[in-house]
């Protein structure tokens, strides 16, 4: 008996050497992991400070050179980015380098205080005008961790005056702030600028097919962020013709204003009558299968993009098109919009992939 309870104590202490052995590894592992984070953090923010204010530096040299022998201005510029792009790389063409002279411009007297924000981020506030709203969208970058596509989207979509003219501006904020994630510093390094300025080449390289996920992430965010009722369902949702016919739309919404569901497929290349064809057998389907009692007619979007030009479509069934223009048009994004959208977030993408090509 006294042999059983000794190899019963035994297995006791072993059982709990083993669980404080445990117990104590997580707690140096979460130590470790917390130093090398914080160190990584300390790293790209360095980085991105010591790039803007180069940056800055420069922009306040072209600028006062070419303030000063103007008829020399883009002689100096382009010559100046043919030996900088010789040197250190693609970051320096001549717009640019003309970027640089505009941040520096924009905020003469603030290298230190741009060092707090990326070089992506004072691209787009050195293109506000008013320097009251370029202070108030600087105060929301830092306030709300803003992502540089989120600025974007915000000075596009004018959120400066609608903040200012809302009387719940806590509702305005909120808004922004549930509609992406907050920008890390780890993004920092992803950003193909920082890159380009620290010598660090990229092994990502994009297709077009990448083009194409993007431009209908961003599109979905776009959507949720007009505030008008937009529910994400899904993307690349399934619906199935019979066991072996398969399609996939791109994205699904439910607007709960209009209850109604909100279709959305991208396309390639010239818009034509299958693309149309297909999006109405999607919005029929819908209609038959998913639509419920006391919901409205389900609306399609096209959006067909091709190298030179963005396409937007809606379609809806004949029976559709007199709700369409008395109520969904209250609601919905126009065309003029959506392709507006469309074309900035293109221009973006490619730009940032141009920079990510060896």
């Amino acid at each position: 008996m006294a042999k059983k309870n000794e190899k019963s104590k035994s297995k006791e202490l072993s059982a709990q050497k083993s669980t404080d052995t445990m117990v104590f590894e997580e707690s140096v592992y979460s130590e470790v992991r917390s130093i090398l984070e914080a160190a990584r953090n300390r790293v790209y923010s360095a980085l991105s400070s010591e790039m803007v204010k180069a940056y800055w530096s420069i922009g306040k040299m072209i600028s006062q050179l070419t303030n000063s022998r103007a008829e020399y201005g883009a002689f100096i510029i382009s010559n100046l980015s043919k030996r900088l792009t010789q040197d250190f790389g693609k970051g320096f063409s001549e717009r640019n380098v003309l970027y640089m002279r505009q941040v520096y411009e924009a905020f003469p007297d603030s290298a230190h205080a741009c060092a707090e924000l990326s070089w992506s981020h004072l691209r787009i506030l050195s293109q506000v005008e008013r320097d009251d709203v370029r202070a108030l969208y600087i105060q929301e970058c830092k306030d709300g961790n803003w992502s540089v596509r989120q600025l974007d989207r915000q000075v596009h979509s004018f959120y400066a005056q609608r903040l200012l003219a809302s009387q719940d501006k806590a509702a305005v904020r909120g808004d922004v702030q549930n509609t992406e994630k907050k920008v890390t510093a780890l993004d920092i390094i992803k950003d193909p600028y920082v890159l380009e300025f620290a010598g660090l080449s990229q092994d990502i390289k994009f297709r077009e097919s990448d083009l194409e996920s993007a431009l209908v992430s961003n599109l979905g965010n776009f959507l949720l962020e007009l505030g008008k009722g937009f529910s994400f369902i899904g993307r690349q949702v399934r619906i199935s013709y019979d066991a072996a016919t398969h399609h996939y739309i791109d994205l699904v919404f439910y607007n709960y204003i209009l209850k109604c569901f909100v279709l959305i497929d991208l396309k390639t290349g010239t818009l034509n009558h299958g693309d149309i064809g297909q999006m109405d057998f999607y919005v029929r389907y819908y209609d038959d299968k998913k639509r419920g009692e006391g919901d409205n007619p389900t609306i399609g979007i096209i959006l067909c993009e091709d190298k030179s030009d963005v396409v937007v479509k809606y379609s809806m069934l004949p029976e559709s098109k007199n709700l369409f223009a008395s109520k969904y048009k209250l609601y919905l994004p126009t065309e003029e919009e959506l392709k507006a959208e469309m074309l900035r977030e293109k221009e973006r993408i490619q730009r940032e992939m141009s920079l990510q090509e060896d």
